[in-house]
């Protein structure tokens, strides 16, 4: 093995943390402004970071995975996400309006194109702006993959993981009245848009703690605490039952494996845990399938989080791998 290949191999570790060098909010619409951040190397290659929910936002961990002194690292919080303003808020927040904001954020910052990396939700808009602007895609790095198909959302909200958890099934599904749960979903959806803050309040700490309760192989107390703060859950839920209310605003279930071919020739790593429940393996395999040519990484110990070890050590080595081709 030659010895450069050989430190890319064994670079396994999260960075250090950093801060970032500049931060700013962009204007996106009459409506939406956005928080954005840039930290690792001022010209450096460009990747941006896209988080998961939709609707989590970023955190200061995010930058960890990427080697500050190779990469210009952008972070942002997507329409009424995080820092995002205003809070919350699901007027103008579409899939369609997120890739559109990512064009204006690139075009705002002078990035010619950039490497892209996302997971769970951030790997379904990862793949829809790739597939809208292949031509300003230098590579994706996606993780618990996530098509937002039916199949999936029935999985993980109308009880098909509760077979796995359902300890922590009853409470997400006890919210809501018998005669109410033909569809979870739907059920949620009209408390999370109440007239009654608190009612949307009650909603929103259950769905997030529910997917919080899942979201790692072994329990993370931490992580499930995040239900707890109101701010974090209404946006976490209000947004994320929106747009699987909408079905993701994609015109077909099977939209984003129908046209891979448009972005068939970028250079694409998958990092999926094998017992991931809230985005089981089933969506990265169907890719994988779809997708021959992308290189994909089962994490044997792991489940949906990237921040369970397996997982952010296959990620930096992702990352790894990618300077080697950008040079």
């Amino acid at each position: 093995m030659e010895p450069e290949a050989e430190t890319l191999v064994n670079k396994r570790n999260l960075y250090a943390p950093i801060e970032p060098y500049s931060t700013g909010n962009l204007k996106v619409s009459d409506v939406h402004t956005l928080y954005w951040e840039q930290s690792g190397k001022p010209d450096g290659h460009p990747v941006v970071f896209l988080h998961g929910g939709p609707g989590g936002g970023t955190a200061p961990g995010n930058r960890r995975v990427f080697d500050p002194e190779f990469y210009r690292i952008i972070l942002f919080d997507q329409r009424g996400a995080g820092k995002s303003t205003p809070h919350a808020c699901l007027e103008e927040n579409t899939t369609w309006d997120l890739v559109n904001d990512i064009e204006k954020l690139r075009e705002y910052l002078k990035i010619p194109e950039w490497l892209v990396f996302g997971g769970s939700w951030g790997s379904t808009l990862a793949l829809a702006y790739s597939q809208s602007h292949p031509d300003k895609v230098t590579g994706l790095v996606l993780r618990g993959i996530f098509l937002l198909r039916k199949k999936e959302i029935d999985w993980f909200y109308e009880g098909g993981a509760a077979a796995i958890y359902p300890d922590a099934w009853e409470e997400f599904r006890d919210l809501i009245p018998e005669n109410e749960r033909g569809s979870l979903v739907d059920a949620y959806h009209k408390r999370l848009n109440s007239d009654d803050l608190e009612t949307q309040y009650a909603a929103a700490r259950a769905w997030t703690k529910w997917e919080m309760m899942t979201a790692y192989l072994r329990p993370n107390l931490e992580n499930v605490q995040k239900a707890e703060d109101d701010k974090f859950s209404l946006a976490f839920a209000r947004i994320e039952n929106h747009y699987f209310v909408n079905k993701g605003f994609f015109p077909s279930d099977s939209y984003l494996l129908d046209n891979v071919d448009k972005i068939r020739h970028i250079k694409t790593t998958i990092v999926q845990g094998r017992y991931d429940v809230c985005c089981p393996m089933m969506s990265a395999w169907d890719l994988h399938k779809a997708w021959p040519e992308a290189e994909l990484k089962i994490v044997y110990d792991a489940g949906h989080s990237a921040n369970e070890p397996g997982i952010a050590a296959e990620l930096v080595v992702a990352n790894e791998k990618m300077k080697a081709l950008m040079g």
